[in-house]
């Protein structure tokens, strides 16, 4: 998998959101816990739960320092498919 295909286009919006405003701690957190999925992707998942979405099952992991922020993704491949407040 290259890096284009490792964040979704939504992910990708979010992110880029994220950047572009005023909270660099809850990005930088966002970032830690992407990191955690794509180098320890059983670590993340151990901390994760799991969700059925329309287009299957998605994990999700809670940014540390940060409720109710999630990053959601896939363990096909450790992709990241959105990152946004959820309970």
């Amino acid at each position: 998998m290259n890096s284009t295909d490792a964040y979704s286009q939504v992910a990708d919006k979010q992110l880029d959101s994220l950047e572009a405003g005023s909270d660099v701690d809850l990005y930088n957190a966002v970032l830690d816990a992407c990191e955690l999925i794509f180098r320890l992707p059983a670590q993340a998942q151990a901390r994760s739960t799991a969700i059925m979405t329309a287009e299957g099952i998605r994990l999700r992991l809670p940014v540390a320092g940060h409720p109710p922020y999630k990053v959601f993704w896939s363990s096909d491949g450790q992709r990241i498919e959105a990152v946004f407040p959820h309970p």
